[in-house]
Parts: structure tokens; C-alpha cells; sequence
């Protein structure tokens, strides 16, 4: 009876721990990875090499340099057609601006400033829409039209365009799961461990725990990776421009390259530790097996009977 309470309890401790490790694993990746602005930085700077963000940095800030152009052109110059000959030269110079070190030394400088910016707001309780500025890369692409001789390009305004990043109805709910993500993330993977090393210690075999502990660690790995995948396809899913998911897609990426090597890490690890306790217990039982003959005594010779 006494057994089988302590193998139930066991189950039940390590079934529990297993189950916490994908969301440990998640919660600890929002707080020291996503919430670090250094390593938020460093994993994003070497985005500014691939085409999908090149191509939608270069929409984005083109269109924006194009709106505050429009009044001054047809307004100081009278002449609204010049905005179709305008156009390609400044789209052009956006994305030729994109390719060079400037570029990469204004997306770091970016991602920075952004990252800082969502981060005061969700820990400082400020409220307001979280922007951006793109004044910086106007000003680099103003002076990239001017060397190039450009029709107009000293007319391109640089002013401190705010792109909003964060909507205000968002900033909320988001503040809200990262004041849950901020605890959880450390006392989640604690948790784990100390109900996995208890059930382990509780129970009758301890083989077979740190054998289904193991499995259920690779499990947790294997049911994280499938999360991950499954949000990267809602998100570029929920994305209104259907032109701007690969840049998405890469950013999402590259932001989740942590969270995947965990979740590889667990099912690896998982496995590996399943597989040598099975291992060693089949070479105790062979142990066993062979020394059960070799501690029988030899049966002596029958002495007839006279």
C-alpha cells in the first residue's frame, strides 16, 4: 500500500513538472531575453542584411518621407504631377540607403530607442501609443538625394516623424501579462525542478522516475517547439500586408531562435537521459542474471542407496 501511495505521488509530482517546463521556458525567454535591450538589440542587428526587411524598412520609410513631401509639393511648387517623378528617386535612394553601413548603424540605433521606448512604457505605466521616430533615416536619405543630384531633394522635409509601434488599447493588456511573465519566469523553471527532483526522490523506483521525468522534459521541449511554430503562423496570418510577411517571418525568426534551440535542447537532453537509464537498468538486470546461476551451490554427487 505504502508503494503504491508513494509511486502515485510521485506520478503525479513529476506529471506536474513536466507540464510547467514549456511555459518555464517561455516565461524565462520574455524576461531575460525579450525584456534585455542589449540582447534584444544584438539579435536583431543582423537583420539589417536581409532583403524582406530591407524591402519593408524601405516601404515604410519611403512612403513616410512621400506624405510629408506631398504638401510642400503641391503647395510652395504647384506642381502635383511632380510627385510621380519624385517618387521613384526617393524609393530608390531608400532602398540603396538600406544596403550600406549607415543603414545598419541607424537599425541598431532604432531597435534600440524602440526597444527602450516599449519597455519604459510597460514597466513606468505610462500611457499614450508607443512610437517611433524616423527622422534619422530621413535625414541620411535626404542627403544620399542631394549627392545624387535629385530633382527636389533638398524640398524633402525632415521632421520628427512618430511611427506608432504599440497601439494605446494594447499597452494594458500587454503591461498586464508582463508583470505575470516577470514573476513567472523565475519561479516557473524553479518550480519545475524542485517538484521534478521531489518526485523523483518519493518514489519506489527512482529509475523509472528520472526515466519518465525525462521523457516529460522531451515532451515539454517537443509541445514548445510546436507552439512556436504554430504562433509564427497566426501572427504572419494576422498581418494586413501580405507583401511585409517575410519580413515578419524573419523577425519572428530571429526573435524565437532562442526559444527553438530550448525547446532542441530539452527533447535532446530528454531523450539522452531516458535512453541511458534504460540502458543501465538492462545491464543490471543482465547482472542479475548472470550472477543468480553462480550463487546456487553445485548439487554434490547422489550417493545410492545400498
Amino acid at each position: 500500500m505504502l508503494t503504491r501511495l508513494r509511486n502515485a505521488l510521485s506520478a503525479a509530482l513529476i506529471a506536474l513538472s513536466c507540464l510547467l517546463v514549456p511555459f518555464g521556458a517561455l516565461a524565462a525567454w520574455v524576461t531575460y531575453g525579450l525584456a534585455d535591450t542589449g540582447h534584444y538589440v544584438t539579435t536583431m542587428a543582423p537583420l539589417a542584411g536581409d532583403p524582406a526587411v530591407q524591402g519593408a524598412v524601405a516601404d515604410t520609410v519611403g512612403a513616410g518621407i512621400m506624405h510629408e513631401m506631398a504638401p510642400r509639393l503641391d503647395h510652395d511648387l504647384g506642381i502635383r504631377d511632380e510627385r510621380g517623378t519624385v517618387r521613384p528617386f526617393v524609393y530608390d535612394a531608400v532602398r540603396s540607403f538600406t544596403r550600406t553601413d549607415a543603414f545598419r548603424t541607424a537599425w541598431d540605433a532604432g531597435n534600440r530607442a524602440l526597444h527602450g521606448s516599449v519597455l519604459s512604457a510597460l514597466q513606468d505605466g505610462s500611457e499614450g501609443t508607443v512610437t517611433v521616430d524616423l527622422a534619422p533615416v530621413a535625414a541620411q536619405v535626404k542627403r544620399q538625394l542631394a549627392e545624387d543630384n535629385v530633382p527636389l531633394a533638398q524640398n524633402i522635409p525632415v521632421e520628427h516623424t512618430e511611427v506608432p509601434v504599440l497601439p494605446a488599447h494594447e499597452l494594458d493588456r500587454l503591461r498586464k501579462g508582463y508583470d505575470v511573465l516577470e514573476v513567472a519566469g523565475f519561479w516557473l523553471p524553479v518550480s519545475a525542478a524542485v517538484l521534478a527532483t521531489t518526485g523523483i526522490a518519493v518514489a519506489a523506483c527512482r529509475r523509472r522516475a528520472l526515466t519518465a521525468t525525462a521523457l516529460g522534459a522531451a515532451l515539454g521541449g517537443a509541445f514548445l517547439l510546436l507552439a512556436v511554430a504554430i504562433g509564427r503562423r497566426l501572427t504572419l496570418a494576422d498581418l494586413p500586408e501580405a507583401a511585409h510577411r517575410p519580413a515578419a517571418g524573419a523577425v519572428y525568426d530571429a526573435l524565437t531562435q532562442t526559444l527553438r534551440t530550448v525547446s532542441w535542447l530539452l527533447i535532446a537532453l530528454g531523450l539522452t537521459a531516458a535512453l541511458l537509464c534504460r540502458l543501465i537498468e538492462l545491464l543490471a538486470q543482465r547482472r542479475r542474471g548472470s550472477a543468480a546461476p553462480a550463487a546456487d551451490p553445485a548439487p554434490g554427487p547422489t550417493r545410492a542407496r545400498v
